[in-house]
């Protein structure tokens, strides 16, 4: 035989001796290995960075989008309240026809604009308007507005509302047209216009 190939291996822990001071632990993986990990590690902490700023971006877009939907729910409800004070003039007008017609109750023309002003209030009350019947009532600004003061009559005091020039209406709870009214003044005798 040829001869015989003899190996001689000079790694300290294959020949049960102490590591030396300058050896290198032993790798259990190889170096391309680590380095792919390492690379692994920094695209995953790279991966997490993106995912937070797009969670972030996400959150923003919901935020902008609901403060978006309010903004349009205020314009429309905006916009609903305009219609609907627009009408109480035609509900106004409906009124004062009723009124000028009072001596003829049986006539079929005034029995009719009765009915018209009938629906009309109850379209009205069925989209959340109702009616401010102040008369009698303590002046509230809140609700009313004062044009003119009266002498006390009625055994109505001081402050209370004597007279209504226009009703006021609410919606939903929520002013929507003040009451026009005429307010009993201290100063019996004079009427002037208090704004």
């Amino acid at each position: 035989m040829a001869d015989e190939i003899k190996v001689n291996d000079r790694r300290w822990w294959v020949r049960g001796e102490s590591a030396p001071a300058d050896a290198e632990p032993p790798r259990l993986k190889p170096t391309y290995v680590e380095e792919l990990e390492a690379r692994l590690a920094a695209k995953d902490a790279e991966l997490q960075q993106l995912l937070a700023r797009y969670r972030a971006a996400t959150d923003e877009f919901e935020q902008a989008r609901a403060r978006l939907r309010r903004e349009l729910q205020k314009d429309v409800e905006r916009g609903r309240r305009a219609l609907i004070g627009s009408f109480l003039e035609v509900l106004d007008n409906l009124d004062r026809a009723l009124d000028a017609g009072r001596e003829r109750l049986d006539d079929p023309f005034v029995q009719g604009v009765a009915l018209v002003r009938q629906q009309f209030l109850s379209t009205l009350e069925g989209l959340g308007v109702t009616r401010i019947d102040p008369l009698g009532q303590p002046f509230d600004p809140t609700f009313h507005e004062a044009v003119s003061t009266v002498p006390p009559a009625d055994g109505l005091g001081e402050g209370y509302v004597a007279g209504v020039v226009k009703p006021g209406y609410l919606i939903e709870g929520e002013l929507l047209r003040p009451a026009i009214v005429a307010v009993v003044g201290a100063a019996a005798g004079s009427t002037s216009s208090t704004g």
